[in-house]
């Protein structure tokens, strides 16, 4: 179940089926102007605080004692002392904890992540079974928002087998189609955040809302 936290005077949401150190930003905290104050709040070097050049790809990478993740949606942590976070600002976020091997990975699955399935290529990429896979969906647009055009949602039927329930014309269930990939290839743990960041503006932001704001929250891990 998802449950709300203070980070200092802020608010952030977590979830309490998952045993390492994790959360999602709202819109008070904007984490690329919070790194001193994460540094410290977390006990690392400013410079292990990784994020990605985010491109709404399929493209996984492990973190490394590199600093730089051009062309990169979904980063992978097996190694202590790194905090790792990913931006959002309607695109669907996913966090991935296996359990057995104690590693991480943080997901940013906009409409073209998800129709390549990003999800479960990282898993795959974990090297994980699923059945060890703890799976969290953050905010992001919700089906009564993601309002889509033809190629998008062609793009998006084909990425599930089982497309029951996830589209209505021209609306697709982003965390749907996300959690039914992920389902499709035996992950059986999830806890869902409720928010859509559209009827939710007040917590989170939209691109489609905000007339594409640049501001965005984050999901942020640490093992």
């Amino acid at each position: 179940m998802y449950k709300i936290k203070k980070l200092n005077t802020y608010n952030v949401y977590y979830s309490d089926i998952l045993p390492i150190e994790h959360y999602f930003t709202t819109r008070d905290f904007i984490v690329k102007d919070n790194l001193d104050f994460l540094a410290k709040y977390h006990n690392i070097p400013k410079e292990n605080i990784i994020h990605p050049h985010q491109v709404h790809s399929d493209n996984i990478e492990f973190v490394t004692n590199k600093k730089d993740y051009p062309d990169c949606d979904a980063l992978i942590l097996d190694k202590k002392g790194y905090l790792v976070y990913l931006n959002f600002a309607d695109c669907t976020p996913l966090i991935l904890y296996d359990k057995k091997q104690d590693i991480i990975a943080v997901i940013h699955a906009g409409w073209r992540g998800t129709a390549l399935k990003i999800a479960p290529k990282t898993v795959l990429k974990m090297n994980s079974n699923p059945n060890d896979i703890i799976a969290l969906i953050g905010p992001c647009i919700g089906f009564e928002c993601f309002e889509t055009y033809d190629e998008a949602l062609l793009e998006l039927k084909k990425s599930v087998n089982n497309k029951e329930n996830l589209f209505n014309k021209n609306y697709a269930d982003l965390k749907g189609l996300n959690k039914r990939q992920l389902e499709e290839i035996g992950v059986k743990t999830f806890d869902i955040i409720p928010f859509c960041t559209v009827c939710d503006n007040d917590k989170f932001f939209s691109y489609r809302k905000e007339n594409k704001t640049k501001n965005r929250h984050s999901a942020v891990v640490k093992l």
